[in-house]
């Protein structure tokens, strides 16, 4: 199906909704739905974030942005995943916990405003990896309208680019709890480590990597061509020098390079 043929039929999804609300975390995937939900459904969507450690803060402030910017009604609601029972002890299926609780938040929340679905920013590509808060969606009555309209990121970020929105091409940023290997105890102070390993090294231009976090070691993933910049000296000596202020004994790259879900990799073979 054609680019086009599938954004009509995006827009006849949402046109057939009375209203609803989009749980929104400020990504590629769930800003494109909300800026068609907007355009669509106007007053009767509603931009639903929850607010945890587990986000980073660069996350949420672009999130609010660009709800503003679009001029979206947005919601901010407080919660703390590492209070979830058994959520900080890391299993195969902690994103059940996460994707629970969120959604578990958007339809208390959809059900007393009187919004007739949830929706949320799954695409094609999302059903081919280990995501077990499908599972949570499905049990909540979670609507994946990118995926009834059989969009996949590719499309996404084309027709995001046709938008104008910012974030077309944005790198991706899951959660910070992604970082820790299955089994591996989530902090908040683990979390704050991570997560300024990461803003330090974007700060040095590496919009794309991931610090995965191994107890004494910080493992870098970044693209295989960013590689050489990150090993000439200067630049090699001020991460191992921060990274081990932060906490770490070691600093470690990951010669395979940047890729997505690489903590799933064990799990896939």
């Amino acid at each position: 199906m054609e680019l086009a043929a599938k954004l009509d039929r995006l827009r006849g999804l949402l046109a057939d909704l009375p209203s609803a609300l989009v749980a929104f975390s400020g990504g590629v995937d769930s800003s494109f739905l909300l800026r068609l939900a907007h355009d669509v459904l106007g007053e009767r969507c509603l931009a639903l974030t929850t607010v945890s450690p587990t986000m980073p803060a660069e996350d949420l402030a672009a999130a609010k942005e660009l709800a503003a910017r679009l001029g979206v009604a947005h919601l901010l609601v407080d919660a703390n995943e590492l209070d979830i029972p058994g959520y900080a002890e890391n299993p195969v299926n902690r994103c059940y916990f996460c994707k629970d609780h969120l959604f578990s938040v958007c339809v208390t929340v959809a059900e007393r405003r009187g919004f007739a679905a949830v929706l949320d920013g799954a695409n094609l590509d999302d059903l081919g990896d280990h995501r077990p808060g499908l599972q949570a969606a499905a049990e909540r009555g979670i609507r994946h309208v990118l995926v009834e309209a059989e969009l996949g990121k590719a499309d996404i970020r084309a027709a995001s680019r046709a938008l104008g929105l910012p974030t077309w091409d944005r790198p991706a940023s899951p959660c910070l709890s992604s970082r820790f290997p299955y089994g591996t105890r989530i902090t908040l102070e683990r979390l704050e480590r991570v997560a300024a390993a990461e803003r330090f090294l974007r700060a040095r231009g590496f919009p794309e990597l991931r610090v995965r976090f191994h107890d004494q070691v910080a493992r870098l993933e970044v693209p295989v061509a960013d590689m050489p910049r990150l090993l000439e000296p200067a630049m090699r000596e001020a991460i191992v020098h921060e990274l081990k202020r932060l906490g770490f004994t070691y600093v470690a790259l990951d010669l395979q390079g940047f890729r997505s879900g690489s903590l799933n990799e064990p799990l896939r073979s």
